[in-house]
């Protein structure tokens, strides 16, 4: 349960509507209980008179044993006779009826409601927390177990909240009401009525433990479950192109039937709990007949006691057998919560210093910089150092996993300096303004992501306007040499896009994602590889519309391409993390090295290809 004090603070902030719940269940049940004193009369009425006898000649015998409630009933019958009173003690029952019904639907009102309101503030904070967490954060932990925990998990928790914390409170407030009840009539035939009750506490104690237990596999064979299923929707290319969904159907069903065995062995802990619970409640029925009827023998009770001792019984089954399922629904919460709060306590390893507003200009410094990935200890850089000021351009070029995009990351600060500085325009990159930096950095990834809406969304989708001009997007998509492609289509601009842009081909959606970098037309832009799914002519056409954009701005070019790179003001070659060659185009073939090498190679593949 220490996992669930979590949520205190969302139960104060709808408290109204918590004690509201809690005063609906009480009245409520206050209108289940007098049905049975009700029916006590009646019962009463009916051993104790004759075909010809009236209710009050009855009222008159039984007076002493009715309570000031039942008196207060039976004034109304003393001119009716038998059946006329039976009528009329049917239809407070029905009014008692009606009146709880009526009441439950408040508590549900409120307490349920409650429930989905925490729900929703629940699952916008673990959002929110996610957004907040740093690029390792998403690197230790895949996206099913991720999507998981913000879906699954939140609607386990849900559960304890509506269902679990109304019928918890209905069954303390049933139980210290029926059980008063039932003590002022007869002391003796309570005890032994509720005598089976301390063995049900016991096994309700013994069972939920493992019912907890059993109920976190499940939840992690859930997560893997889930992480697999995505992972296959993600990659569904591949598998076709490799005629591979017969092993994956295995691998799916394998996971699922390791999911179906776990959860199975839950199902049948809690199918053997249940049927116990009402073994025991019907024990408690079986024991007040028995030694009623002993009492009622001997004069002790009367008959209709015993009707209304069976009544206040099967008033408790019903509490008493949810009682199981509320312990599951707490004990699962408990188990869900803990996976919650385990995410909701972890720090991100990027914090904003400063809500101060800052200017950014461009100038961009690498002081002895050295980065290693915490994840696999990997020696991304090692002690790089350069300068590249707003107008220039610089350009990376190396061997995949040289360290070319780490450069781009620790730029946009998605990591920080393992040794070494980053300085943006003469500051420590980890003193700036984190939103500030960002807005004002214009980031093509390696790997473009595209969401599932329009192009024009996606288009805009760094800009901070509620409403974009159409002439703003559409410069942006002629500046990166798409706008044709897009005229093209039937929909232009409002082309839904399939999942991380599915429907278009690699260059459109890499030319796509620099329209998103560009049109709003930051201070710093990075260009990670973005043009290798293009063609020669339409990256110099892309290269060409730049121009004017990288006018007064910090360039960052990363690229596989001599021809992408060429151009620029400065060029830097990695291998290994560390600045082998450093110079402009020219002076870098001169020096005949690495970059002679590979530029040389292009130039024969490049001529090898027009032949």
């Amino acid at each position: 349960m220490k996992s669930l004090q979590y949520l205190n603070k969302y139960l104060l902030k709808y408290k109204l509507r918590l004690l509201l719940g809690i005063f609906f269940v009480i009245v409520s049940n206050v209108f289940a209980i007098y049905p049975a004193q009700i029916i006590r009369e009646a019962f009463d009425a009916v051993a104790q008179s004759d075909e010809l006898k009236k209710v009050a000649d009855v009222s008159e015998v039984i007076n002493d044993q009715a309570t000031p409630e039942v008196s207060f009933f039976t004034s109304f019958t003393e001119n009716m006779d038998l059946s006329q009173a039976l009528l009329f003690f049917a239809g407070l029952v029905l009014l008692m009826a009606l009146l709880k019904g009526l009441f439950t639907f408040f508590t549900r009102q409120t307490i349920i409601i409650m429930s989905r309101l925490i729900e929703y503030d629940l699952k916008n904070e673990v959002y929110q927390h996610y957004q907040e967490l740093s690029m390792s954060f998403y690197k230790k932990n895949n996206t099913g177990d991720i999507m998981n925990r913000i879906s699954e998990d939140v609607t386990r928790v849900r559960m304890y909240l509506g269902p679990g914390i109304m019928y918890s409170i209905n069954l303390v407030a049933l139980f210290i009401m029926v059980i008063t009840v039932m003590l002022s009539i007869d002391v003796e035939l309570t005890l032994y009525a509720l005598a089976p009750l301390p063995i049900l506490s016991i096994l309700i104690y013994y069972i939920s433990n493992k019912i907890n237990t059993k109920s976190e596999v499940v939840q992690r064979h859930l997560s893997g479950l889930s992480t697999f299923s995505q992972e296959s929707f993600s990659g569904i290319r591949i598998i076709k192109s490799f005629v591979k969904e017969k092993y994956m159907n295995q691998r799916l069903k394998e996971e699922a039937e390791t999911y179906k065995d776990k959860n199975l062995d839950l199902v049948r802990l809690e199918a053997f709990f249940f049927p116990v619970m009402m073994m025991l409640i019907g024990l408690s029925t079986i024991l007040t007949i028995y030694i009623g009827g002993i009492k009622a023998i001997a004069g002790e009770i009367s008959i209709g006691n015993i009707a209304e001792f069976i009544i206040y019984v099967n008033m408790l089954t019903w509490p008493v057998t949810a009682l199981g399922w509320v312990t599951s629904l707490v004990q699962r919460a408990a188990a869900s919560q803990e996976r919650i709060n385990e995410f909701l306590k972890t720090e991100s390893d990027i914090d904003n210093p400063t809500d101060e507003v800052q200017q950014i200009k461009g100038k961009v410094t690498f002081d002895q910089v050295s980065f290693t990935y915490p994840e696999s200890g990997t020696l991304a850089l090692d002690k790089v150092s350069f300068e590249v000021r707003p107008g220039e351009t610089l350009a990376i070029v190396g061997k995949t996993g040289s360290g070319k995009s780490t450069i781009a990351d620790l730029i946009c600060r998605l990591f920080d300096a393992t040794e070494g500085k980053v300085l943006i325009d003469g500051e420590d990159i980890k003193t700036i303004n984190l939103n500030a930096l960002r807005s004002n950095i214009g980031y093509v990834p390696q790997e473009v992501f595209l969401f599932s809406e329009s192009i024009r969304n996606n288009i805009s989708f760094g800009l901070t306007e509620e409403t974009v001009e159409d002439e703003k997007i559409e410069e942006a998509a002629k500046k990166a040499a798409i706008h044709k492609s897009i005229a093209s289509f039937p929909k232009q601009y409002e082309t839904e896009l399939g999942e991380r842009g599915i429907t278009l081909s690699g260059g459109q959606k890499q030319r796509i994602s620099i329209a998103r970098a560009i049109i709003n037309r930051p201070n710093i832009l990075l260009f990670d590889d973005c043009l290798s799914a293009v063609d020669t002519e339409t990256e110099e056409i892309i290269l060409t519309a730049l121009k004017d954009i990288m006018q007064h701005k910090t360039a960052v070019i990363i690229s596989h391409r001599i021809s992408s790179v060429k151009h620029a003001d400065q060029i830097l070659v990695l291998d290994e993390g560390k600045i082998i060659e450093h110079g402009k185009h020219e002076e870098l073939i001169k020096q005949r090295g690495v970059y002679f090498e590979t530029h040389r190679k292009q130039l024969l593949e490049s001529q090898q290809e027009r032949a």
